[in-house]
């Protein structure tokens, strides 16, 4: 399949602009999802790191979703003809702190288009910058790293996978399930197909279950980070290095290291999953 990168790359620059609120409901959801006893939040309460992902939702019309229940390629990001999409990994700021009931913006920018030459075919590579403001100015700066991929090879061996760390001060241990992934599917307006449709992700996909959210990855290792520490995260950044099912449990861990907090997430057979680090005031 040959790609034109270079018309790829021509939506480097691309901006959209979004406008949303932080409402109650989907913070008091969320905590729910991830098995909170948090009290019901109220106006003028600091939302949790990450937390933000609950708005600036996709919106597209059902007769504008791919087979895989994403949105149909382009529009604000680039039409990338490769079957597999997957959010790779982030870096992120709290310059400020967003708030319950404050009307905020999320101006969002195509930063670059890269193609690499992976195992399966090329792979397309998109950062996408957003920089999200309230009342008091910008609260969060955020890059994303997706990556668009082909179906791996038939009878082709998976890459070898790393171990994780040693030497937790925290873990959690996690059952995922049907169920966790679809709330949090539902929360995030996330259609696609790979989190909830078990016949779509086995037979068409040929993965062995369902596919636990990067996002929601990401948001167990922050919020083990914060409810340990007691301190503010300053910054985040994320890595995904394998995919985590909902065939076995898995475990977020962390420890701290200094004004740091090193945190990761292991698949049952003691492989990482994702690897990221908290920064803290």
């Amino acid at each position: 399949m040959t790609i034109d990168i270079d018309h790829l790359r021509s939506w480097i620059g691309r901006q959209e602009v979004l406008h949303d609120s932080i409402g109650r409901f989907p913070v008091a959801a969320l905590a729910a999802t991830l098995d909170r006893d948090d009290a019901e939040p109220q106006p003028g309460d600091a939302l949790p790191p990450l937390w933000h992902w609950l708005y600036f939702l996709p919106r597209a019309r059902q007769s504008q979703l791919g087979p895989d229940g994403h949105p149909k390629r382009g529009g604000f990001l680039p039409p990338v003809d490769r079957p597999r999409r997957m959010w790779a990994g982030g870096r992120l700021t709290f310059p400020g702190t967003l708030r319950i009931g404050d009307a905020v913006s999320r101006t969002s920018t195509v930063a670059d288009v890269a193609m690499k030459e992976g195992r399966s075919g090329p792979l397309v590579f998109v950062l996408v910058r957003h920089e999200i403001a309230g009342p008091e100015g910008v609260a969060v700066t955020e890059e994303q790293d997706i990556v668009y991929r082909g179906m791996p090879i038939p009878g082709e061996a998976p890459p070898a996978p790393r171990p994780a760390p040693a030497g937790a001060a925290w873990r959690r241990a996690i059952v995922p399930d049907d169920v966790l992934l679809f709330r949090y599917s539902a929360l995030t307006f996330n259609g696609h197909r790979i989190h909830y449709d078990r016949r779509y992700v086995t037979q068409e996909e040929g993965y062995p279950g369902l596919v636990v959210h990067g996002p929601l990855l990401a948001t167990l290792l922050a919020e083990l980070a914060r409810c340990n520490t007691g301190r503010r995260l300053t910054g985040f950044r994320f890595r995904a290095l394998s995919p985590v099912f909902d065939v076995a449990p898995f475990a977020v861990c962390g420890r701290t290291e200094g004004t740091h907090a090193a945190l990761w997430a292991c698949r049952a057979d003691g492989s990482l999953a994702m690897e990221a680090d908290a920064s803290l005031a």
